[in-house]
């Protein structure tokens, strides 16, 4: 396997079931232990990054210095990292800082399915000029391209295309990791096995999971999620139930 993709730790948000988005919320506790447990795992399985992708987001960045720092020392000192803004998380728009099921009760759990998982949908946009208008955020002051205000499923495919022909083209003669989010890892499989816009809807990616792939030359071979199986499935089931209003009684 010469491709990892991992889903950052559990954040703060993921924890209070809160939309997160572009917002900078850091690791819960739980989730400093996964990225730690998710060194530990590609060590087991002899997996050795030479090349560590990461978003601009902190949970994204803490995940993958405690995962690296599992790894010895001189090892860490010789991988090159690459901040992409676009592997960060999908704009949730207007829904960032919600609650998940106080917006189901809100606005019913069939529109909200819609804006959280249907593929061509955006959610309520922020206003320009707001505080959650990634133009205003120091962070992205040099990015010279107009930055969202809201996404769907299909833009964040559109936006990781290149960064994502990058990765590609490095794990032909490099081991590459990839410490990413939620929705920007879905829209990379998406591509690479090409999942429908329909089947899409139905993949959830567990916090802190090490998922691999295999690319020799053209071909690339999904391996799957390294760790005990049953308890992956549970994680699964556990993110699909997130705006599920039976999960709040």
């Amino acid at each position: 396997m010469n491709l990892i993709f991992v889903r950052h730790g559990q954040s703060i948000w993921n924890l209070e079931n809160k939309f997160t988005g572009w917002v900078d919320i850091g690791l819960s506790d739980k989730g400093i232990q996964e990225a730690i447990k998710a060194g530990e795992t590609l060590i087991e399985n002899n997996f050795i990054p030479e090349i560590c992708f990461t978003s601009y987001l902190s949970r994204s960045i803490e995940t993958s210095n405690k995962l690296l720092n599992e790894y010895e020392l001189n090892i860490v000192n010789g991988i090159n990292i690459f901040k992409r803004w676009q592997l960060n998380e999908r704009h949730y728009g207007a829904l960032q800082g919600l609650d998940k099921i106080d917006t189901v009760k809100k606005y019913g759990e069939k529109q909200v399915h819609e804006w959280r998982r249907g593929y061509k949908t955006k959610p309520p946009l922020v206003e320009k000029d707001s505080k959650f208008d990634p133009k205003l955020d120091k962070a992205y002051e040099d990015i010279d391209t107009t930055l969202p205000l809201g996404e769907s499923l299909e833009d964040v495919v559109t936006r990781v295309e290149s960064t994502l022909n990058e990765i590609i083209e490095l794990s032909k003669n490099k081991n590459v990791l990839v410490v990413a989010h939620g929705n920007s890892i879905r829209a990379m499989l998406k591509t690479i096995e090409n999942i429908s816009d329909e089947s899409i809807v139905e993949v959830n990616i567990p916090t802190g999971i090490p998922l691999a792939f295999n690319i020799n030359n053209d071909k690339i071979t999904k391996i799957g999620y390294l760790g005990d199986q049953k308890v992956i499935k549970e994680l699964e089931k556990e993110i699909e139930q997130q705006t599920k209003i039976e999960k709040d009684k």
